[in-house]
């Protein structure tokens, strides 16, 4: 991808080889059009700035914010929120460090008050050592928050079950872990991730905690993968801003891969090259 792409998921220059290198290719989520299939975290980054910068780099129009991290109302908060708001992204809230259904429903009600939007991502976490989703608490109340006309987004293992009753329960996305939040472990199981998005072709799947290079990004991507969501690999990186623009070009790769149908693997070497001009001492039967 060129440097100065103006839209995330196209070609600037265009080329003419390819209708996929020039067409837009948007994700419809939450009732809204995106560009960018990079979901950015606004947690544990050195200071606001550098947030901005790598908002910037990596062109994304989805944040993530937490109200346990800093209330807006307070007087130390305003001043971050106002520039989370400066940016211009959607808004994800989310329902962080919340280990029931009535917890998180009662913390979404709060955020959709105070920012003012529908979208809620959910979390109800049933263990505080891996900090791994408790599927019947996230399914109760995703269940709740869609009759009460939330968009939610919800986070989860990659156990198919869990994630077919939230897609019956009528959530805007599914939010499969692809490791555990903050290891940055990489897709510990591809082949159940895999599955998902076999066994779900019309959800929303966006992979959610356990990143930590845009080389996963790519690799759930090539799995046909909606969007990624990403914070601390950004976050902590030696250099945030860089890394913000390196996982955006992984995620356009990887979505650019899976469109462009990638070869089926085989079980024994095939020659790229004609036999053609090839010595006959080289050939069968020789």
């Amino acid at each position: 991808m060129d440097g100065n792409d103006s839209t995330p998921g196209t070609m600037n220059p265009p080329f003419a080889g390819s209708p996929l290198l020039t067409q837009p290719d948007p994700l419809q989520v939450g009732g809204v059009s995106l560009n960018s299939r990079l979901f950015l975290g606004t947690a544990r980054y050195p200071s606001p700035s550098v947030l901005a910068d790598a908002v910037m780099a990596a062109q994304t129009e989805v944040l993530t914010v937490s109200l346990r991290r800093l209330a807006p109302q307070s007087q130390a908060g305003q001043p971050w929120w106002q520039r989370i708001r400066s940016l211009g992204c959607h808004l994800l809230p989310n329902t962080a460090g919340c280990h029931s259904a009535d917890e998180a429903v009662t913390l979404a009600h709060m955020a959709r008050e105070i920012f003012d939007t529908p979208w809620i991502k959910l979390e109800v976490i049933g263990d505080d050592y891996t900090l791994q989703p408790d599927p019947w608490g996230t399914v109760a109340a995703a269940q709740t928050l869609v009759r009460e006309g939330f968009a939610v987004f919800a986070y989860t293992t990659d156990d198919l079950v869990t994630a077919m009753k939230l897609r019956d329960a009528g959530v805007a996305a599914i939010m499969p872990w692809a490791a555990p939040i903050g290891t940055g472990a990489g897709p510990r199981n591809l082949p159940a991730l895999r599955t998902l998005r076999e066994r779900l072709p019309d959800s929303v799947l966006v992979v959610d905690a356990g990143i930590g290079t845009p080389h996963h990004a790519a690799q759930v991507m090539e799995l046909g993968y909606d969007a990624v969501l990403v914070n601390t690999a950004v976050a902590e990186a030696g250099d945030p801003v860089a890394m913000a623009r390196a996982f955006a070009l992984g995620v356009q790769a990887g979505r650019l891969a899976h469109r462009a149908l990638p070869m089926r693997t085989r079980e024994v070497a095939q020659a790229s090259t004609p036999m053609v001009g090839v010595p006959f001492w080289h050939q069968t039967g020789s």
